[in-house]
C-alpha cells in the first residue's frame, strides 16, 4: 500500500489519544515483521488537547531522531512521517516519543500509520498513454478507483482499463471501457491520444456533438461502442473498411446512409440554389450600408466612455456609474503617453495587453496595462477589474491608481511592484541571477495566500479571483507579495450565495477540474490554483510538463517515496527545514483533491503557512547561532545539525 497525502485523518481518531501515566516520559510501540522484501514507512498524528502547559518532544523510528523538539498544535492536525523507506535487519519496529527536559506533560500520540512498501517488477504505462488518460480522468470527472498508474500493479489496474506490455519494458493501454459512467459533454481528443487502444466502450453516456475525426485514424482500434449517446458525425463510416465493429443507435444520424451518388447530386442541386441567393443578399447588404454612411453626418464624441456606458446593457451601465463616483483618477489617452514617456519601457506582457513603467507628475512609479487589440479581454474583464480594484483595500493585494477608458484604449494604471513576479524568480529572467531561499518563498505565498483569504472571507460579498498563478502575485520592494490582475474576478450576488455559475476561465494547469466540468465557481476554486503555486514554490517546476503530466501526479508519484529532497527544488540545495517543506507539500496537496468541499479555505492555508514558515524561521536561527559558535572556536563541542525530519 502507497501512502495517500491527501487522506485526512478522522476527527475521531484526533479526538484520543495514548499517553502515559505517572512520571514516565517515554511512549513507546512496536511490532515486528520478518518478512524480507518488506519495506516500511510510518506516519505520526499529533495534536495537541491543552495549550496550558508547553508540551515538547523527541522521536525517534528505530533509534533514528526523526523530530527533534517537537510541538504538537493545538487543536489542530500535524504529522510527522519518517524520511524514507525503511527495512529493519532483525524485523524489529520500535516508535519512541521521549519528553523533552523543557516539557512539563508527559509524552502523547494520536495516531499511528505504516505502510509497507510491495516491490513489483512490472513495467509501468507509457508515459503518453498516462498523460490521455488523466486528461480523460480531470475531463470528465470520472468516477471510479482511478488513483495511481493505470495499469501497474496488475491487480489494483484501474476499473475498465486493460493494459498489455506491448513492447519493451512499457504497458500500454489496449482497452477503455467507460460505459455507463456518466460522461458529459463532448467527445474528447484525448481518447485518440491513446494509440494502443483496440476496444474503446464509451455507451450510454451522455455524450454529444460530432465523433472527432481522429478517431478514425487509430490504428490497432477494432470495436468502438458510442451506442446510447447523441453523437453525429460520418468521418468513421466514411472509412470503415470492415476491420473496424463500429457500434451506434440506428436512430441517430450517427452515419449518413445515403450512397455517394445521392449524397453529390444534393450537394450540387443545394449549391446551385443557395450560392445566388447569398450573392443577391450580400449585395443588397452593401448597398444599404453605403446608403447610411452617406446620410450619417454624427460627430464623434472623444469621451467615447461616456456614451458606451450609456448605450451599454444594465449591468455595464451601473458598474460605469460606479467608475464616474470611484476616488481613483482617470486618465486620458494623452496623459498616459506623457507618464509613460511614450511607452518607452516595456516591463510586462498577459492576456489583457503590454504593461509600461511609468511616473507620475508627483514622481510616484506606476504600471500602466494597456489593452492590445488582439486581446481576448475585453470590457467586461476591463470593467471587472476596475470595479474589484476599487473596493478593495489590503497590504497583499495590488492597488489600483486609475484607469483610461477613452476611444479606442482602455488601459489600468497601478501601483509599480519593483521585483517583478513569483513566476519569474521561480522559473524566468530573475530566477537566473538569484535563486530564491525556502524562507523566502514561504513568506511569499504566505501574504499571497493572506490576500485571497481577504478577498474571500474579507469583502462582503465574497471575491473570487478566478485566475490563481505564479505570474499573478506581484512582488515590491523586500519582496512583498500581492495579489494582482483581478480580471476574470467574480463577486457573489449576496453572502448566502453558496457557488456561481460561470463560463470556465483560467489559465491551463492552474484550473480546478471540478469548475471547469460543471460551471460551479466557488472559493474551492482558488483554493485549487493557490494549490498548484504552492507545488509551483516547493519544487520549482512549472504545473505542466510535455510528456511528464500535470504537477499533482508528479508530486504524488514521489511522495510514495517518501523523499522529501526528490520533490524539493534542487536549486534550493537542501538548504530548507525538511517538516517545513513537507507541510507546505501537504497543504498543496489538500488544496488540489478532486473534491472541492474536502479542499481547505484559505484562512485554514494562512494558519498552516505561517508554522511552515515558523519551522524554516526557526532553522536559519539555529543556524545562526552554530555558525557564530564555530567561529568561536568551539566547533568541537557543537553536534552536528541538519533539517529536521518530518
Amino acid at each position: 500500500m502507497q501512502p495517500d497525502p491527501i487522506s485526512v485523518e478522522p476527527v475521531a481518531v484526533l479526538q484520543t489519544a495514548a499517553t502515559t501515566t505517572g512520571d514516565n516520559t517515554t511512549l513507546s510501540y512496536t511490532w515486528q515483521d520478518n518478512r524480507p522484501a518488506y519495506s516500511f514507512m510510518v506516519l505520526l498524528h499529533l495534536a495537541d488537547f491543552q495549550s496550558a502547559q508547553l508540551r515538547e518532544l523527541d522521536i525517534y523510528f528505530n533509534g533514528n531522531l526523526l523530530a527533534p523538539s517537537y510541538r504538537p498544535p493545538y487543536l489542530a492536525s500535524s504529522t510527522v512521517r519518517s524520511s524514507g523507506w525503511y527495512r529493519a535487519a532483525d524485523g524489529n519496529y520500535n516508535i519512541t516519543l521521549v519528553v523533552a527536559a523543557v516539557s512539563e506533560p508527559p509524552p502523547m500520540l494520536n495516531a499511528i500509520e505504516t505502510y509497507t512498501l510491495l516491490a513489483f517488477d512490472t513495467p509501468t504505462t507509457f508515459p503518453n498513454d498516462f498523460d490521455a488518460i488523466m486528461a480523460i480522468k480531470f475531463e470528465y470527472g470520472v468516477k471510479k478507483n482511478w488513483a495511481g498508474d493505470p495499469c501497474f500493479p496488475t491487480i489494483y489496474a484501474w476499473d475498465g482499463v486493460e493494459c498489455s506490455n506491448t513492447s519493451g519494458n512499457t504497458t500500454r493501454i489496449t482497452s477503455l471501457d467507460l460505459s455507463n459512467s456518466n460522461l458529459r459533454g463532448v467527445l474528447s481528443t484525448n481518447f485518440s491520444k491513446l494509440t494502443a487502444l483496440e476496444n474503446l466502450d464509451l455507451s450510454y453516456n451522455n455524450l454529444s456533438g460530432p465523433i472527432p475525426d481522429s478517431l478514425s485514424s487509430l490504428p490497432s482500434l477494432r470495436v468502438l461502442n458510442v451506442s446510447g449517446n447523441n453523437l453525429s458525425g460520418n468521418s468513421l463510416c466514411t472509412n470503415y473498411t470492415g476491420s473496424l465493429i463500429f457500434r451506434y443507435d440506428s436512430d441517430t444520424s450517427a452515419c449518413d446512409k445515403r450512397t455517394s451518388s445521392s449524397r453529390k447530386n444534393a450537394a450540387v442541386l443545394i449549391t446551385s440554389v443557395v450560392v445566388p441567393v447569398l450573392v443577391v443578399a450580400a449585395l443588397f447588404v452593401a448597398c444599404f450600408i453605403w446608403r447610411a454612411k452617406r446620410k450619417s453626418n454624427v460627430s464623434i464624441d472623444d469621451h467615447i466612455g461616456k456614451q458606451q456606458v450609456e448605450s451599454a446593457p444594465m449591468s455595464r451601465k451601473g458598474q460605469g456609474d460606479h467608475l464616474q463616483d470611484s476616488e481613483n483618477r482617470r486618465f486620458t489617452y494623452k496623459e498616459l503617453e506623457n507618464i509613460t514617456n511614450n511607452f518607452e519601457r516595456l516591463i510586462g506582457q498577459g492576456g489583457f495587453g503590454l504593461v509600461y513603467y511609468g511616473r507620475l507628475e508627483d514622481g510616484t512609479m506606476v504600471a500602466a496595462k494597456m489593452r492590445s487589440e488582439s486581446s481576448s479581454h475585453g470590457l467586461d474583464e476591463f470593467l471587472a477589474e476596475v470595479q474589484s480594484l476599487t473596493k478593495v483595500h489590503h497590504r497583499n493585494i495590488v492597488s489600483l491608481v486609475g484607469y483610461c477608458w477613452e476611444k479606442n484604449h482602455l488601459a489600468l494604471v497601478y501601483e509599480y511592484m519593483s521585483q517583478g513576479n513569483l513566476y519569474d524568480h521561480l522559473r524566468g529572467k530573475n530566477a537566473a541571477i538569484e535563486i530564491l531561499n525556502w524562507g523566502t518563498r514561504v513568506q511569499i505565498v504566505l501574504e499571497a495566500a493572506q490576500g485571497l483569504d481577504y478577498l474571500h472571507n474579507g469583502c462582503s460579498p465574497p471575491i473570487i479571483h478566478r485566475d490563481v498563478k505564479s505570474s499573478n502575485i506581484l512582488l515590491g520592494r523586500n519582496l512583498q507579495a500581492k495579489i494582482a490582475d483581478m480580471g476574470l474576478s467574480r463577486s457573489y450576488l449576496s453572502d448566502t450565495q453558496t457557488h456561481i455559475s460561470a463560463t470556465a476561465a483560467g489559465t491551463a494547469g492552474y484550473m480546478d477540474p471540478e469548475y471547469y466540468l460543471t460551471g460551479r465557481l466557488n472559493e474551492s476554486s482558488d483554493v485549487y490554483s493557490f494549490g498548484i503555486v504552492l507545488l509551483e514554490a516547493a519544487t520549482g517546476e512549472p504545473p505542466l510538463l510535455p510528456g511528464l503530466g500535470h504537477i499533482v501526479q508528479r508530486v504524488k508519484q514521489r511522495i510514495a517515496a517518501g523523499d522529501i529532497g526528490s520533490i524539493a527544488d534542487s536549486r534550493l540545495g537542501g538548504a530548507f527545514d525538511v517538516s517545513s517543506m513537507w507541510m507546505v507539500v501537504d497543504i498543496a496537496m489538500a488544496c488540489t483533491v478532486d473534491a472541492s468541499a474536502a479542499r481547505p479555505t484559505m484562512a485554514d492555508v494562512v494558519v498552516q503557512l505561517k508554522d511552515s514558515l515558523a519551522l524554516e524561521d526557526a532553522r536559519v536561527k539555529y543556524c545562526s547561532v552554530l555558525t557564530r559558535t564555530v567561529q568561536r572556536d568551539d566547533a568541537a563541542l557543537i553536534p552536528s545539525f541538519g533539517p529536521s525530519v518530518r
